[in-house]
């Protein structure tokens, strides 16, 4: 079977390397360098208790006073209003707790088992060698703090992920370099990280070409559609034939599905990420600072703290203030840091209103999506992608994919 991979991040990937170890002949999409967009950008996180949804009712009831305040981290360029208010008041219909809970569970199916399915994507490759496993920290400023995110901590010990709560001097000698305006961790085990997020990306679609794929650098403009079945694809010009089609291009997807007929309602939530020069001073281990909601992870070639979530579409340039919260946040989190070098990102998660990607054939067309995983693109990439690949080469997947699937939207 013939197939094409349209994006070349952690999900399209991860989809494009499962397709060919299930015998299928793929050819992997991509203008630019693999990996070079949100999966290049992101912190690094295996965040395999990341269960909880984007938005719910308390994120609502708190959204407002969090807009007034410089050192919350929620963005609004004002302007873009009226474009995404839509989004926004859709997103709130899935705010009660049934939906929460509903939400959650299909969530759990795609993450809690995340640095074991980075695992058996990388094995014996040399992506494998930016894998790491760790705790995963929430840092809070006081046991105020802490309590007051009590509800959210429950979340995840249900999902399987409990915490050790650590105060007092206790957190220093946990990690000496978290400074005294920190007074309460919360400690989960089994997570990870990537140490370089944009290496391993680039390395995973390096086994993709040495197990046989095809990587076609080329701007996708177009979907060969016939009587509401896809036939192929258009990219730079030309056209080239395929039985089935994948769409896992971020931001980039909404027009392509939209040629099918689908009018899926991507948003983008707009991160940010400040990579500094060396690890001095920064964590041993993924850290959410939680008053910030950012992490500061040790990568590489440095720290590199990210996070946040500002909406104000892809036209606008950065926004300053995101990056003076980092700043300010950092460095009372991580008093010894040298923020002074740090080189600055902004970029694109894509989102749908509930919290969940899509997943799944468009109706029965051969068009298929993966997209809109918000904060948990690089977590949940490697499990979306075998799940897809299964589905595809008609191989009933383990799990229920219909919390993911296109009829969610009024469409199949």
């Amino acid at each position: 079977m013939r197939v094409a991979v349209i994006g070349a991040g952690i999900v399209g990937v991860s989809s494009a390397i499962w397709l060919r170890r299930l015998g299928a002949d793929v050819t992997l999409i991509e203008r630019g360098d693999p990996g070079a967009a949100a999966s290049w950008g992101n912190a690094g996180v295996l965040a395999a208790s990341a269960v909880r949804p984007s938005l719910d009712a308390a994120a609502i009831r708190r959204a407002p006073g969090m807009l007034l305040d410089r050192d919350a981290p929620l963005f609004l360029r004002w302007a873009y209003l009226p474009k995404v208010l839509p989004w926004l008041l859709r997103a709130a219909r899935h705010a009660g707790q049934a939906e929460v809970a509903r939400i959650g569970a299909a969530l759990e199916t795609l993450v809690t088992d995340a640095v074991e399915s980075h695992e058996a994507l990388a094995k014996g490759t040399r992506a494998e060698a930016f894998l790491r496993r760790s705790d995963y920290v929430y840092a809070y400023q006081d046991m105020r703090a802490y309590t007051a995110d009590a509800a959210a901590l429950a979340i995840k010990a249900r999902a399987g992920f409990p915490h050790e709560r650590i105060e007092g001097r206790a957190v220093q000698e946990y990690d000496p370099a978290l400074g005294p305006g920190i007074g309460c961790l919360a400690v989960m085990k089994d997570h990870g990280f990537i140490a370089d997020p944009g290496a391993y990306v680039s390395a995973l679609a390096q086994t993709f070409e040495a197990e046989g794929g095809t990587l076609w650098r080329a701007k996708a403009q177009h979907l060969v559609l016939e009587d509401g079945q896809v036939h192929g694809v258009i990219a730079d010009g030309e056209t080239r034939a395929y039985e089935r089609v994948v769409v896992a291009a971020g931001l980039g997807s909404r027009a392509l599905l939209a040629e099918a007929g689908l009018d899926l309602p991507l948003e983008t939530e707009r991160g940010y990420h400040l990579q500094l020069s060396d690890k001095a001073g920064g964590p041993r281990q993924p850290t959410m600072v939680a008053s910030g909601q950012f992490v500061a992870t040790p990568m590489t070639d440095g720290t590199r703290l990210a996070g946040i979530l500002e909406f104000g579409g892809t036209e606008a340039g950065p926004s300053r203030a995101p990056f003076g919260l980092l700043r300010r946040q950092a460095a009372e989190a991580f008093p010894n840091l040298a923020l002074g070098t740090a080189r600055e990102w902004m970029g694109h998660r894509p989102a749908l209103p509930d919290s969940l990607p899509l997943l799944g054939e468009i109706g029965q067309s051969g068009l298929w999506g993966a997209v809109g995983h918000h904060h948990v693109g690089l977590t949940a990439g490697p499990k979306t992608g075998r799940l897809l690949a299964e589905a595809l080469m008609g191989r009933r997947p383990n799990v229920d994919l219909a919390p993911y699937a296109a009829r969610r939207f009024g469409h199949g």
